[in-house]
């Protein structure tokens, strides 16, 4: 699911990521990525996370202004140990990544 909210394209992810299921998810960011000036990702239904998403929103926040939204306590803590929290920017909420 993707969509407009107040000026920024907000992509949902949903379930399990890794280097099988990652593709689908990749198309949608590169897309927005490549016509939107802000994108959002909604990460509140993230099941599971491995390198493949780190690796997917690190390089889409290279090429666009890139928030994740909500990410569940596995990607957090990814983005943590990793130190992609340091670079990248999350919201509690959509709401709150569209209007930062």
């Amino acid at each position: 699911m993707q969509y407009e909210l107040r000026g920024a394209w907000v992509v949902v992810a949903h379930g399990a990521y890794d280097r099988h299921s990652i593709t689908p998810l990749e198309t949608a960011l590169a897309v927005a990525a490549g016509k939107y000036p802000r994108v959002v990702l909604d990460a509140s239904s993230v099941t599971f996370a491995d390198s493949s998403l780190l690796n997917l929103i690190l390089l889409t926040h290279r090429s666009v202004p890139l928030r994740v939204a909500a990410p569940p306590p596995q990607l957090r803590r990814l983005l943590e140990i990793t130190g992609a929290d340091t670079v990248l920017e999350t919201r509690a909420t959509v709401e709150d990544a569209v209007g930062a």
